[in-house]
């Protein structure tokens, strides 16, 4: 299964020639980040917020192979009243011959003990990591720990060049953990594998 990280908390998970986008965002909603040019067989979007719920910027394609994908919507909230601030956030579960990947939107609430259980073993986990609009990097960090995945893909965080500036920078998120799970891509695509080392896998934004 590849993972490819197209900037912001947008992925694009494909497996056995059939593609899904999650939360695609809309122009101008991300500074630094321009216009989606991508196409897919599916997508998907955690809530309705233009930086990712914008489903016209995915081209859909009918690609003639059949979804090899299940999938699994957990409900969440995109704050810590219950969704009294920013409503409520959808965490998407993929599953495809073995590989359990989970992409968790702009989650800013803590897991239940039902929704761990829910989520099961997971090989990948794509997670927001920059506070503010989410869960801030320990926040992050705690739900990582109480999953436990094998490959962790922090998003929605702020570089250099691209992010809003009220979110933290990647490095408040990896400087929690030890230097050597760190794995830094120049690539935007990952390969997730059934049974993969631990790792935090930082992707590089192409696009």
């Amino acid at each position: 299964m590849k993972i490819t990280w197209l900037g912001h908390s947008c992925f694009r998970i494909s497996h056995n020639g059939f593609s899904i986008v999650i939360d695609p965002y809309k122009p101008g909603t991300v500074p630094g980040l321009g216009k989606l040019d991508v196409q897919a067989n599916m997508v998907l979007c955690s809530h309705s917020h233009f930086d990712h719920g914008f489903t016209d910027a995915v081209k859909i394609i009918d690609s003639g192979v059949p979804n090899p994908f299940s999938i699994e919507k957990i409900h969440t909230y995109h704050d810590d009243a219950a969704g009294a601030k920013r409503g409520e956030n959808i965490i998407h579960v993929l599953e495809a011959d073995g590989i359990r990947v989970a992409h968790f939107g702009d989650l800013g609430c803590p897991l239940t003990k039902e929704q761990v259980a829910q989520l099961g073993a997971l090989d990948a986990a794509m997670m927001p990591v920059g506070g503010y609009y989410t869960l801030d990097a320990a926040q992050a960090k705690a739900e990582l720990d109480k999953v436990d995945p094998a490959v962790i893909i922090p998003m929605h965080y702020r570089s250099a060049g691209f992010g809003f500036k009220e979110i933290g920078e990647l490095t408040a998120f990896t400087e929690l953990f030890d230097p050597a799970l760190i794995k830094r891509y120049d690539s935007d695509t990952i390969e997730i594998r059934k049974g993969g080392r631990k790792e935090i896998a930082v992707l590089k934004l192409m696009n």
